[in-house]
């Protein structure tokens, strides 16, 4: 990413990324899907688990986010082996902060089913889930560390690859694991295996993160793939540890404010009825795919700044960005064109029941048209945490989410009247469930405009590394 065409490099970096967004999808898609069959208790408890799953996922983005910025920093600067021993501290961390997370939710499950509202048949459903996810923690915190150092040694293929193989035996081993066999014998040996129901959806999981994990792991063994995993690199260096925690905590922070925000604003949708929510649903599924783009492009967008500053370019490192975002943009907002100019065909897609198609009318006309600024504030980033400024991003997630989008939604859809000394009564807009459709282009077009303007203020020129300053053009 250090020379030559801008674009065709970012495309390069960002299709695969895409690829295995959409089969980390999968995984979570077939599990429901297999589960579906057993009951509407064991969907109940799998759906309970997805927030929780998702913090300890944003946990391992965190420290990975650091791994991208460090790796492709060093290799951009041609120090190699500076990389190679960032990916052994990387492996290090994330078996530690794994093995904790993993040993804490195992010892305490019992009371956090309780404490999330799980009770009965749900209970029993999510607890035989959970306690397969939480030893498959390590697992999946590896492959994070495995994708992050490829990623930031500029190959993204490799981990997609993987992701295709690893998905492809998650769903072959579903339905397995989940409903059973029946009766099957091979040269007088019984192969039947009984029904699991969510436990055997988390061993398929399992099963699956181990295949994957393994083969990444011998692939940093080998070095043939820009970085290599030296087994000397395994010893605690305290100094580089406390630089991947410093970086890598902010990001862990975005991940969760973004995951609780998507509650609280489920929580406000769910207040006006179950057309409004089926609608906001199906909406967000639409949705993720512009999610799916940009936050690929963003990664990618990562990597190439990440190693212009290596190298020292800063200019470069900004013209990435700028192309990222021109190229994000643009698509989203054909795609945003397309799906306001034919909405009941976008909603019939996943229901025909006309009031939720009506309702999802309104959604898609007011916030598909700000899906590309939500896209242009993921590239710009991934800019940031591929210099390293993993604050910056995590507080344009903040103002987004936290002080553009939830109090608008408050102000502008619920009707409530307060009286202020020396004011007066001030009321609320009371728009309704429109005004929860508002807040989220209000805090899209917002955040933009703040993430252009604090990228163009040029503050993440210098990137993290022990570097000298390089000189502006008119320094003497």
């Amino acid at each position: 990413m250090t020379d030559g065409a801008i674009a065709p490099k970012l495309f390069a970096l960002s299709w695969p990324l895409v690829a295995g967004n959409l089969l980390q999808t999968l995984y979570n898609l077939a599990d429901v899907f297999w589960v579906g069959r057993v009951g509407a208790d064991a969907v109940a408890a799998v759906s309970l688990m997805f927030p929780m799953s998702w913090m300890f996922v944003s946990t391992a983005m965190g420290i990975t986010a650091a791994t991208i910025a460090l790796v492709s920093q060093h290799v951009g600067a041609g120090e190699d082996r500076e990389a190679d021993h960032v990916v052994g501290q990387t492996i290090l961390l994330t078996i530690a902060v794994s093995v904790a997370l993993a040993a804490a939710g195992f010892l305490f499950r019992h009371p956090l089913l309780e404490l999330i509202g799980a009770e009965g048949a749900v209970y029993t459903e999510a607890l035989a889930y959970i306690e397969v996810i939480f030893l498959s923690l390590p697992l999946t915190f590896l492959f994070f560390a495995f994708r992050a150092a490829l990623q930031g040694a500029g190959d993204t293929k490799t981990a997609m690859w993987l992701m295709v193989v690893s998905a492809g035996l998650n769903v072959v081993l579903d339905p397995i694991l989940i409903l059973g066999t029946g009766p099957v014998s091979a040269f007088g040996v019984d192969l039947t295996i009984a029904g699991m129901g969510t436990r055997g959806a988390a061993i398929a999981t399992f099963v699956a993160r181990l295949f994957a994990t393994a083969v990444g792991v011998y692939i940093l063994l080998r070095g043939d793939w820009g970085v290599k995993l030296h087994v000397a690199d395994l010893r605690p260096d305290p100094e580089r540890l406390k630089k991947l925690v410093d970086i890598g905590s902010p990001a862990t922070l975005d991940g969760w404010a973004r995951s609780f925000s998507a509650v609280v604003m489920a929580g406000f949708v769910a207040r006006f009825g179950p057309i409004p929510t089926a609608a906001y649903g199906i909406g967000v599924r639409l949705m993720s795919v512009s999610w799916t783009v940009s936050g690929a492009v963003g990664q990618a967008t990562a990597t190439g700044v990440g190693q212009n500053l290596g190298a020292r370019t800063p200019d470069r490192a900004a013209s990435v960005t700028w192309t990222a975002m021109a190229a994000t943009m643009g698509l989203l907002f054909t795609a945003a064109g397309l799906v306001v100019a034919f909405p009941a065909e976008a909603m019939r897609l996943f229901i025909d029941e006309q009031a939720v198609v009506d309702e999802g009318i309104t959604f898609l006309r007011i916030i598909a048209p700000s899906w590309a600024f939500f896209g242009g504030v993921m590239v710009i980033q991934g800019a940031f945490r591929g210099a390293g400024i993993t604050k910056a991003a995590m507080a344009l997630s903040f103002l987004s989410r936290w002080i553009f989008r939830v109090p608008v939604a408050i102000v502008a859809a619920f009707t409530w009247t307060v009286s202020v000394p020396l004011v007066g009564p001030i009321s609320s807009l009371g728009w309704g469930v429109e005004g929860l459709w508002w807040a989220y282009v209000v805090g899209a077009v917002a955040s933009f405009v703040v993430a252009v303007a604090w990228f163009r203020a040029g503050t993440w020129r210098e990137g993290v590394l022990d570097h000298e300053p390089v000189p502006a053009a008119n320094d003497d």
